[in-house]
């Protein structure tokens, strides 16, 4: 029910959503030049990898070294319009055609996210990720990584076609307030860097911080995936 909720209403507003996707697209290309999509490569349902679409809301700007700038020095003041408005997340919407993401779930986060997990933390994984959620409607990027992780996971146990109802009506008003659109002192919000385990229970990154050649090891019960071929690799966490 919940995958067909998702297409009946993506596909009965595309005529709202399509054009105005099409009149962004050439102001970020205005603005920020090309490309004027963000992709990424994001961790989904059971921890497999797909790649994430937005409007572009941050320059490519980088140091003398080569390494992208932080994200404050990146975003422009017309990209916090377009985050504060959550229209750059319009993109995401072919995700949801597509299967990979839903109208209502944890938002997908950095792959490299993966093996930093807790056992409860990774069950964010057991559902779709989401445009929104539970999290978005209390919070946001505002929320701390704990507090957003107990969101998630909460959702996870208690989700149902009603809950998702009463979410997207929240969402409405929350981005009309622009509300939780960044964490304080950042521009986005602080990279996450793992949890301190709870009694009993042994972190992914605790119980193996790499996989073979020293790749990264998924989450509990994630799927390790290939990322997928000529996704940016800009560090956006949001």
């Amino acid at each position: 029910m919940k995958r067909l909720f998702d297409l009946t209403v993506v596909l009965a507003t595309a005529p709202l959503w399509l054009p105005l996707l099409a009149v962004l697209a050439l102001v970020v290309r205005f603005k920020l030049g090309s490309p004027v999509f963000f992709r990424q490569p994001r961790p989904g349902l059971g921890g497999r990898v797909f790649r994430l679409w937005k409007l572009r809301s941050m320059t490519d700007a980088r140091s003398a070294t080569g390494q992208l700038r932080p994200d404050a020095e990146r975003l422009t003041p017309f990209g916090r319009r377009l985050r504060s408005t959550s229209l750059d997340e319009l993109p995401s919407l072919i995700n949801v055609l597509r299967g990979e993401m839903s109208l209502v779930g944890p938002r997908p986060l950095l792959v490299e996210y993966l093996p930093l997990y807790s056992p409860r933390q990774a069950r964010r994984h057991e559902v779709r990720p989401g445009i929104t959620g539970w999290a978005q409607v209390h919070g946001r990027n505002a929320l701390g990584w704990e507090e957003r992780f107990e969101h998630d996971v909460w959702y996870v146990e208690h989700r149902s076609f009603a809950l998702d109802l009463r979410i997207l009506a929240l969402t409405v008003a929350k981005v009309l307030r622009r509300e939780g659109v960044a964490a304080a002192g950042h521009a986005t919000m602080e990279p996450f860097r793992g949890s301190a385990p709870a009694a009993g229970e042994v972190g992914a990154a605790g119980e193996a911080a790499a996989g073979p050649r020293g790749e990264p090891a998924p989450a509990a019960g994630a799927t390790p995936q290939p990322l997928p071929a000529g996704a940016t690799q800009s560090k956006e966490r949001s």
